[in-house]
């Protein structure tokens, strides 16, 4: 995807999560925005399933309630410890009881709970 076409999708979905007329929900689902510099950009609400982030930088990136895309097209993609601790959180409120598992967890869950999300998803506390 061209650097234009996604400033564009950017923009319409600034105007769609404010409620403005002429916006619209980014739809980045299978697009290839590796490399792209998405750091600080609101993503709330996108739909990124699919989509190669390879090596994107999402550093300040708002991602709340957003499609991540869990294969190898999110590899080596930049972000701060909001997302990271984000993702952790969400990793740990999965219902798995494999001992590898729940040592996983054990091992995050302090950093997860440090998420912005962590009382929403039932982490609070410690």
């Amino acid at each position: 995807m061209n650097a234009d076409k996604l400033k564009s999708i950017l923009e319409k979905h600034a105007k769609w999560l404010a409620g403005e007329m002429g916006g619209e929900r980014a739809n980045l689902h299978g697009a290839n925005i590796a490399m792209a510099d998405l750091a600080w950009a609101d993503l709330a609400w996108a739909d990124l399933a699919m989509a190669d982030l390879t090596g994107a930088n999402l550093a300040g990136a708002d991602l709340d309630f957003s499609c991540w895309p869990l294969w190898c097209g999110s590899k080596g993609v930049k972000v701060d410890a909001r997302i990271a601790q984000q993702l952790a959180a969400h990793f740990c409120v999965l219902d798995c009881d494999g001992e590898e598992y729940q040592a996983a967890r054990t091992a995050i869950l302090d950093f997860a709970r440090k998420s912005h999300r962590a009382d929403d998803l039932g982490l609070e506390g410690g």
